[in-house]
């Protein structure tokens, strides 16, 4: 291996966006302080297992995708990413979850708490979903709406109003806090490699996350990983967002149905416990995982035997 292979490897297009925050939920925003690593590092991570001499059988693109698609992970792993947040607690608890990144985050123990809060607008109130107990679906009346924006200013205005108070008289920081809402700000440095990143992506930017994570992780996708790592982002968007994992009984009932074998498939669904036949309404009740499948049947332009549940 040469000296001009050990150099570091820079990437223009992310230089060029190094401190620049985006902006995401009013006050809140991304930006990145520091990264390591690109598609080209992924490539050489990936053929110093071949050797010297051994014959290079596909370009960067192809390697890539390969690579993903297999889900040869180690390479991506080479490439890190860091990023300055900021972000409402609430948000934050969901963002924390995902135990594989660096973490440093804002301390209100040691400073004064970030005179920031999420506010709703009037017409953003979801209601709950009915078929989901953690998300959400529709909205509320305009009218409601406003009234519920109404309230919370109103509550966010005490509850900082109380906290200053306190810092006034004296309350130690740690105990002074205790009362803020969790639509409260707060920031964070947060390193991950791009392997761990791109897990965290696929989860965030689904259509079943919730709006405001699923707001942060689109931006750090769109606006900074799509620079950072543009063949990978292709690759991730092909094989991971855009595709579609099918189960071994997803995979037979497809067979199926696309045989036009429908009294298979609803004999195979109710043996394997993926559906019920109601004799009272003489209707079937597919479960969760057949729900599923209804919208892949419904992609690929195929009836779903069992209804959509």
């Amino acid at each position: 291996m040469d000296a001009s292979t050990l150099k570091r490897i820079s990437v223009p297009e992310l230089d060029a966006i190094l401190g620049k925050p985006f902006p995401v939920l009013g006050e809140g925003f991304v930006r990145v302080v520091d990264y390591m690593g690109s598609d080209a590092a992924i490539v050489q991570a990936a053929r110093v297992s071949y050797g010297e001499g051994t014959k290079q059988v596909s370009q960067d693109r192809g390697l890539i995708r390969y690579l993903l698609r297999h889900r040869h992970t180690t390479p991506f792993e080479m490439c890190e990413l860091k990023l300055h947040v900021r972000v409402p607690m609430d948000i934050w608890r969901q963002w924390i979850r995902h135990r594989t990144a660096n973490v440093n985050e804002y301390s209100t123990r040691y400073s004064i708490a970030i005179d920031a809060a999420h506010a709703t607008a009037p017409d953003a109130w979801r209601t709950q979903a009915e078929n989901n107990k953690q998300g959400s679906d529709g909205l509320l009346p305009p009218d409601i709406g406003a009234q519920l924006t109404a309230e919370e200013t109103a509550f966010h205005q005490q509850c900082r109003d109380l906290y200053d108070a306190r810092i006034k008289q004296g309350v130690a920081r740690e105990q002074a806090r205790k009362d803020l809402p969790l639509s409260t700000y707060t920031e964070a440095y947060w390193k991950i490699d791009l392997h761990n990143l791109l897990h965290f992506l696929a989860l965030r930017m689904e259509e079943h996350a919730q709006r405001e994570i699923r707001d942060y992780a689109t931006t750090i996708g769109h606006e900074i990983v799509q620079r950072w790592v543009p063949l990978t982002w292709e690759a991730f968007m092909d094989y991971r967002m855009g595709a579609v994992t099918l189960s071994r009984d997803a995979l037979a009932l497809l067979g199926m149905v696309a045989r036009g074998d429908t009294a298979a498939a609803l004999a195979y669904a109710q043996e394997r416990g993926l559906a019920t036949y109601d004799t009272e309404s003489q209707a079937w009740n597919p479960g969760r995982e057949l729900r599923e499948l209804s919208s892949t049947l419904a992609s690929l332009r195929l009836p779903s035997p069992w209804g959509q549940g």
